[in-house]
């Protein structure tokens, strides 16, 4: 099939250099894609990006938020076929599936309403000024495989909305969702050029972001390939990188936490998505009085988990994406249990009833004096598991929590409002919950973190101000203002 769609249009490579072979992770016998890839795609969808550019800029807010909705209602019309798409390719139960599928359509509403207004152009009457928006031109979109229509639609439509037209490289994992989003904008009449789909791999992807065509750089993925990518601009300081590149994040219980909830909130944010969530949690720092309850309750939830193939009923939990996440995660238990933690919750392969990257969900608990593991509590996972570390106070959680290189998300499970804000005070992330999951986020808030896992350019509500740059622009003076003068000039 032709996966790329460039200048309007499904097209292959004519001269392949190689190709794309996308297997599912929850079956391996399943052949989800193959398709040819070239970096000669990417001259031409950059190229018809470029061309389409000053049309687009000009067609105004009003008329682009129109197609937007049309794009929106294609998603609509299409929400079956991008849950399969998903489920298929990036092994996500159904059900969660679809829940993607449905935020997609959701945040044509935030993106095109709440989120605008951080974009809107205004004048202040008493200078007199104004504030003035500008696209840049040519967007980068570099998507991630965890959530592969989500988070790049989040970055597509305020690109869109703003003036700006896209190329978009899907994570090589999830090139059939990035089809159905293009078959969509299709759908949707949106002009040839505006959006622009090329699929591939890392060739693609490094020959992308150093593209002198591109004018803006929107990736989500890992710190190093993030660290790459600055490097590669670093003679450009005219070109935009927003990153959001990932945490290892903590949620906080003190001895006053509501216990059901905390579990139940806890052990979705570990386990959902098979852990493979940027804000999952993977540390736990509960103070001792509480610390025992706890991890019991923890631990059978935890046992209770249904693991198996996507489309089966009632099942919480599929695969990771690939074997070598899923080896990685049995070298860090290996290293966790060697630095002193206790398998609560062992975890390990689990045999499905077809071949492909499955685990269960672990929780581990750190015994004596043990407050950390090499390899374990330092290391981005992407995979189900739960460190558990029981501390003395409120003090020595917020010390360990903000020890990461991290600074995504965390959340605090207390009843105290003040324990809160003591803890809102001095986490260094950029999402915080209060006796909520630390995987959940809205779109009306922003979404992205500090330190190692991004570079202050959040994305959610304020994802279109990484889609311009502010012009100040002064007005002329009144009628009756005296004309200037100055010493040493005559006139």
């Amino acid at each position: 099939m032709d996966t790329d769609f460039i200048a309007g249009r499904f097209v292959s490579a004519p001269s392949p250099e190689g190709e794309l072979l996308v297997k599912s992770p929850a079956d391996q016998s399943d052949v989800v894609v193959r398709a040819a890839w070239a970096r000669s795609q990417l001259e031409l969808a950059v190229d018809a990006a470029r061309t389409a550019f000053p049309a687009w800029r000009k067609l105004g807010q009003p008329a682009r938020a129109e197609l937007l909705r049309k794009y929106q209602a294609a998603l609509k019309v299409h929400l079956d076929d991008l849950t399969r798409a998903i489920s298929r390719e990036i092994g996500k139960p159904l059900w969660e599936a679809k829940t993607e599928a449905q935020a997609m359509i959701a945040k044509v509403d935030v993106s095109l309403g709440e989120g605008a207004a951080f974009t809107k152009d205004h004048r202040l009457e008493d200078l007199p000024g104004e504030i003035r928006h500008r696209p840049h031109g040519v967007v980068a979109v570099v998507g991630p495989f965890n959530f592969p229509g989500h988070l790049p639609n989040g970055q597509i439509v305020p690109a869109l909305l703003t003036g700006n037209t896209v190329v978009f490289k899907p994570s090589d994992k999830g090139p059939m969702t990035a089809w159905w989003m293009a078959k969509c904008f299709e759908e949707a009449g949106f002009p040839p050029g505006v959006v622009n789909v090329v699929q591939g791999g890392v060739p693609i992807a490094e020959a992308l972001v150093t593209h002198p065509g591109i004018d803006a750089i929107l990736f989500t993925g890992s710190v190093p390939v993030g660290q790459r990518i600055v490097a590669a601009n670093a003679h450009r300081p005219g070109v935009l990188v927003a990153l959001e590149l990932g945490g290892k994040n903590a949620s906080l219980v003190f001895d006053d936490a509501e216990l059901e909830r905390t579990v139940r909130e806890i052990a979705f944010s570990g386990f959902a998505t098979s852990g493979q969530r940027c804000t999952a949690t993977s540390r736990v720092y509960v103070t001792r009085g509480i610390a025992d309850a706890f991890c019991a309750r923890l631990a059978a939830a935890a046992q209770s988990v249904r693991v198996g193939h996507p489309a089966d009923d009632g099942v919480f939990m599929g695969p990771v994406i690939s074997e070598g996440t899923r080896q990685q995660l049995l070298a860090a238990q290996q290293a966790a249990v060697a630095a002193g933690f206790e398998a609560l919750v062992p975890g390990g392969v689990f045999e499905a009833r077809t071949p492909g990257f499955y685990v269960r969900p672990a929780v581990h608990r750190a015994t004596g004096s043990v407050k950390r593991a090499a390899g374990y509590t330092d290391t981005e996972l992407f995979a189900p598991d739960l460190a558990v570390i029981v501390v003395e106070e409120i003090d020595e959680a917020l010390a360990l929590a903000n020890e990461s290189s991290f600074g995504l998300s965390a959340a605090v499970f207390t009843k105290s409002a003040e324990s809160f804000e003591r803890a809102a005070d001095v986490l260094r992330v950029g999402v915080l919950h209060w006796n909520r999951s630390s995987a959940g986020a809205s779109g009306r808030l922003p979404f992205g973190g500090i330190k190692a896992s991004g570079n202050h350019r959040p994305a959610g509500i304020l994802m279109g101000a990484s889609c311009v740059y502010p012009m100040g622009v002064l007005l002329p003076p009144k009628a009756e203002t005296p004309l200037p003068s100055w010493p040493g000039i005559s006139f």
